[in-house]
């Protein structure tokens, strides 16, 4: 932005008013559209996900388990990305959060992350501690819980405004 409005000022120095007005249109342009990215950011802020960082989850319709490393509000991929994924055909569309998973490597080892949106995707019915196996593991995560979910490391969790999740051990005697 800053380079449109030195752009603007050297045409109005050498009177090149045509040019000056194409970059004054183009500057509204973009802080119209600057100021329009700030409203939706605000709307998405205090936005509920069904699930959390670490979590582990099946995918309802390719039945691959994956661990959620990153969220999105709304799909944020290009539009020759949804239309190919036929985004718009899914109940919620593409105004859903939407998903960074890890894919078990046992299950698909061609695929290592996969953008799914959330009604694609289930959660275990109770502690899930079996085997799951991904080069970014480590990387990304502490270890496991109790629960058999991945504690995100503080950089991912800070990224993604999250709270960090604490599952409280299980007690054993009881």
């Amino acid at each position: 932005m800053i380079h449109g409005w030195v752009n603007l000022q050297k045409a109005v120095e050498v009177e090149n008013y045509a040019l000056a007005a194409e970059l004054r249109d183009e500057i509204n342009k973009l802080e119209a559209e600057s100021l329009a990215a700030s409203a939706n950011a605000l709307v998405y802020e205090n936005i509920q996900y069904a699930f959390r960082l670490g979590q582990k989850g099946r995918h309802k319709v390719f039945v691959y388990s994956g661990v959620i490393c990153g969220m999105d509000p709304v799909c944020c991929i290009s539009s020759s990305l949804r239309e190919s994924a036929c985004i718009d055909k899914l109940t919620r569309g593409s105004n859903q959060p939407f998903y960074q998973v890890l894919v078990d490597v046992h299950v698909d080892p061609d695929l290592l992350v996969a953008y799914v949106p959330e009604e694609n995707l289930l959660a275990p019915d109770g502690p899930n501690k079996g085997r799951f196996d991904h080069p970014y593991l480590s990387f990304l995560f502490y270890g496991m819980d109790a629960a058999g979910d991945f504690i995100p490391i503080k950089q991912l969790w800070e990224k993604y405004n999250r709270p960090r999740h604490e599952v409280p051990p299980i007690d054993e005697d009881a």
